[in-house]
This record gives structure tokens, sequence and C-alpha cells, in this order.
């Protein structure tokens, strides 16, 4: 079938760390025999910081990169009617303009045929709720929520059945453990975007405390830190590196020893369950992690297997010493986490459930897969 999917970024991963399952979840789609167009606003926030930061060429590299996924860009509002023109699903991520939204909607409405889902991969749901009313979702058909948690908001607000737990994934054509072994692994890493303020505490309580004190070299790539950030990671010894490519993220992963999850604060409270892509990551990279209090409500990994986990800075700083010092430790979360992440969260698995859901909503649909 032809699926179209609006994007608020696919060209830029600049602080839009969706962009790695978006990527990876189109190239599995495309893969499987269907026909994917995807399109873009070209002055999107994530695009215009990312030339900003490190200059045109870093959006030329998507092409080189993804040389499968064509990205077609627009300005102001979409010609949707044109987009959509064939189209039997249409997906439309929650940073997509509401204008757009909103029109894709009123196509939908007078379209036989279109199935259009509303993906939210955000807490902006709980933590701007004024925002979300913006959108107009009437004539949508359904909901994917990157969470049980998220997807439970939806339901409280009307959607009921219609909104689908929908989790991120990891791309295994590219990130996939390396060969590299642990004897020339070197270190922690951390790679996540500062945001704003919503976890300066915990990264200081998990992350640079335990590898001060475990004396541990922390290298740490991400964006949108300000001066007093960069200033506080500096006090502690680590090196701060700015902005790194998702597609270079499995190389990064691979010089190191061991890596941390510290999750925002709205994964822990209000939208609880929920993981970073850089778990997905993480663990299909082949990298020991380590994650700060993180209740993982949906049971998609196993604590204590597929990773360690850490409650307090003593804690964390421990189970990195034990990474360190233990080859078969380290080894064993390796091979666990790779295990699970090859048998429930490949972006080839999110693929098929998006299907299944789209035939749920829509069983004509069962006509194009045959």
């Amino acid at each position: 079938m032809k699926i179209v999917y609006f994007s608020h970024a696919l060209t830029s991963c600049w602080n839009h760390g969706n962009a790695h399952f978006q990527r990876g979840l189109l190239r599995e789609l495309q893969a499987m025999g269907h026909s994917i167009a995807a399109f873009e606003p070209a002055d999107s926030w994530s695009r215009q910081n990312l030339i900003v930061d490190q200059g045109q060429t870093a959006v030329s590299n998507f092409q080189s990169q993804f040389p499968e996924l064509r990205v077609h860009t627009y300005n102001g509002t979409a010609d949707v009617s044109s987009a959509l023109d064939g189209a039997q699903l249409a997906i439309v991520h929650e940073w997509t303009d509401p204008a757009v939204v909103s029109a894709i909607g009123r196509h939908g409405s007078s379209t036989p045929g279109l199935t259009i889902l509303f993906h939210d991969t955000h807490h902006r749901a709980v933590s701007d709720p004024a925002a979300m009313r913006a959108y107009d979702l009437s004539a949508y058909d359904g909901i994917l929520a990157f969470g049980q948690s998220l997807a439970d908001v939806y339901e409280r607000h009307g959607w009921g059945s219609r909104a689908f737990v929908f989790h991120e994934a990891a791309d295994t054509a590219l990130f996939h453990p390396a060969s590299i072994p642990l004897s020339d692994r070197q270190g922690a890493i951390w790679i996540g975007n500062w945001g704003d303020g919503e976890r300066t505490r915990e990264i200081q309580a998990y992350l640079l405390r335990p590898a001060r004190d475990a004396g541990l070299s922390l290298e740490i790539h991400g964006v949108r830190y300000p001066d007093d950030a960069e200033i506080m990671l500096q006090s502690f010894g680590a090196r701060y590196r700015g902005w790194i490519a998702n597609a270079c993220v499995p190389q990064a992963f691979a010089a190191h020893r061991l890596t941390v999850h510290v999750p925002r604060r709205f994964y822990r409270t209000v939208l609880p369950g929920i993981p970073t892509i850089r778990v997905f990551e993480a663990l299909a990279c082949g990298i020991p992690l380590i994650s700060a209090p993180w209740f993982d409500c949906e049971g998609l990994f196993r604590p204590g297997k597929d990773y360690l986990t850490a409650a307090s800075t003593e804690e964390m700083s421990r189970a990195m010493r034990d990474i360190v010092a233990d080859d078969s430790l380290a080894s064993d979360l390796i091979d666990r986490g790779w295990q699970r992440i090859r048998d429930f969260h490949t972006c080839r698995h999110r693929a098929e459930q998006l299907l299944a859901i789209a035939t749920s909503i829509t069983p004509s649909l069962e006509e194009a897969l045959v």
C-alpha cells in the first residue's frame, strides 16, 4: 500500500530523538514492499537549529546515510491533497503544525479508504495540554502513543480502544553490537539533550557524581546545554562533545565501556514506563547499560538481566565499577540486552504492529497486504 508519513524532521535529529525510530520504521515498511512518501516542513526547528549548529552539510549527510528514504519538504502548509493522493495509510507526528494536522483530517473525511493515525512521542499531553488542544484530531482514526501511560491519557479523553500503544524501537540495520573487544573500550558515555532542566538533579546524582567517584572518564553528547550546564560538566571532569548525528551513535557507543539511562521526570512520574530511545539504542549496540530509578511497568525489558539498576549515587558508582572490573558481567549484559532487542524491539516488529493496527481499524486494508 502507499503509506505517507508527516514528520517534524526526518532529515534532522537535532534535539529530535524520535527521528531514529521514524527513519527505521519507514525503512522497514519500504523493505516489506510498501510505497513510502515522507514529508516535513522546510523550516522545522530541528532542521534550522542543525544548520545553525553544524551547517548545511549536516542536513545533506542524511541522504548519504539513508539513501533509500526520500523526504519531500514543504513551506507553510503542505499540499495535503497531492501528498495523500493514492495513499491508504497516513501517519502524522505530533510535532507537525496544527494547521497541517487539521488539513490532513479534513482530507481524510472526504477520502474513503484512507486511514489516518496521530503519532504521539512526547509528554506534552500532560506537560502542556493547552498546546495539544490546538490539534484537531476529530477526523483521525486512531492514536499511536509511545507508552501505555500516554495511551491511557488519550483513552480518558474519549479515544477508548482507538488509542494504541506503539513503543519506539531500534533500527537494527544501523544499531547492532560492534565487534570491538571489551578490553579496547574505555570509560563511560552519555548521549542526551539538556532540555528544559527536567533532569538536572538526576544527571548530577546518577551520571556525573558516580562516574567521578568510580574514576571513569565520561564523554557527553547532546544539544541545548546552556553555559552553566557546560560549566557543571567541566566541574565533574566530564568532556562535553556537543551534537552527534544519530547515525554516528553506534560508533560512539562501541568505543566505551558503559552508558547510563537517566529518564526525564515525566517518564518516572506522570507517564511511567516509557523509556527513552537511548535504552533501545544502547541495548541494540551492545553497550552495558545502567538505569537510574525508572519503573518498567510494561515489562519491555528485564531489569538485572538486560541492564543494571541503581537507586542512589553510591549504587550507580558501584555498578559502574563492577562493569569495568568484570568482563563476564559486561558480556552477559551485552548478550541479553541484544537478545531482548532482537526478539521484541526492532523497527521490523513495529512495522508489523503498525500494519496490524491499521487493518484492525480498516479491515479492507488487508487486501493491500496480500
